[in-house]
């Protein structure tokens, strides 16, 4: 008899080549360059030969230029599922008033569901850019999840890798100030859970760190570790599996464009780790990674599986009022 695998969820944060150059402060980006008639088709292929649909998370920029449509297009028409990810693409999104905030998303939401004839239904801020503001105006426009909680401790490190590798000006450092979060964000839940706010309760998704240590292990580090030993980056990933196995957690993971593209496709992004690696030897990572998942996980779009976790929240709900225990 087989065994009946736990759900997980899988998303894929579509940054183009202008955004890593816009947050790392290189010159250029305003010419907003892309890889995604190069990137899309790629991944498309990679997820199709193992029959998976997931969530691509596009940004509102690249959705409103017409060089993108088509890359974009044929997300949807494979039957992906469509997420939010801002319009700028700017991590420091949380600062930014009501009004802004709103802009930022209403307008992505508008191209989206023009360019594909989907309506978002989640949203991911940039670099897990995360406020109560920004949940606010998701509830209010009628969004169902976010998934924008990446609850770790490494955050600052990660932050103070990008300022040493950059050269931000004291201003373009103060925005950035709380770029990847902080140390308090290793204390949010690893589990879907509701947050309450003005415009009433939204579902968070959090991207999943490894239970008990609370570290990363999207493909991105897995791939990065690789570059030290490949068999220490997949026994980091097995391991992380095997923890979620054991503590309940369905997990949520992360893949980057970066993922699949390697120094033979993209020159300028070398101050990103693991890119001095080829897309040939990183399809061999994913392709461990993928296939890992997929043999331990039934693996849902974000969408699909927000809606399991509400329906079986609706359902214990139903019957607590049955019997007495809620008003």
């Amino acid at each position: 008899m087989n065994q009946i695998r736990p759900l997980a969820s899988a998303s894929f944060d579509l940054d183009n080549q202008w955004t890593y150059m816009k947050t790392h402060g290189d010159v250029g980006w305003e010419s907003f360059p892309s890889y995604l008639d190069i990137l899309v088709p790629r991944v498309l292929q990679f997820l199709a030969e193992r029959k998976l649909t997931i969530t691509f998370f596009v940004v509102g920029q690249d959705a409103a230029l017409p060089k993108n449509h088509c890359a974009l297009q044929a997300i949807a028409a494979s039957g992906h599922e469509i997420g939010n990810h801002s319009f700028s693409h700017e991590p420091w999104l949380h600062l930014y008033s009501h009004t802004r905030i709103e802009e930022e998303i209403g307008r992505t939401h508008e191209l989206i569901e023009l360019l594909t004839g989907c309506a978002p239904r989640g949203f991911r801020g940039p670099g897990y850019s995360f406020s109560p503001t920004t949940l606010e105006v998701l509830k209010q426009q009628g969004y169902y999840y976010d998934a924008s909680a990446l609850p770790t401790w490494i955050g600052p490190l990660a932050r103070a890798y990008y300022f040493m590798t950059s050269e931000f000006s004291g201003a373009e450092l103060e925005k950035r100030n709380a770029l990847f979060g902080s140390l308090k964000d290793c204390f949010r839940p690893l589990k879907p859970h509701m947050l309450p706010g003005k415009a009433g309760e939204i579902l968070e998704i959090p991207v999943t760190t490894m239970p008990l240590l609370r570290v990363p292990f999207h493909a991105s580090y897995i791939i990065y570790l690789s570059t030290f030993s490949p068999t220490l980056g997949l026994s980091y990933f097995h391991s992380a599996l095997r923890l979620c196995r054991l503590t309940g957690v369905q997990p949520s993971l992360l893949l980057h464009p970066l993922d699949f593209l390697g120094c033979d496709d993209v020159s300028n992004l070398a101050f990103f780790p693991g890119m001095n690696m080829r897309s040939t030897q990183k399809t061999e990572i994913l392709t461990t990674i993928m296939d890992s998942f997929c043999d331990r996980f039934c693996v849902l779009t974000l969408g699909e599986y927000a809606s399991h976790v509400t329906d079986l929240k609706n359902e214990v709900l139903v019957k607590s009022r049955k019997a007495g225990v809620v008003s």
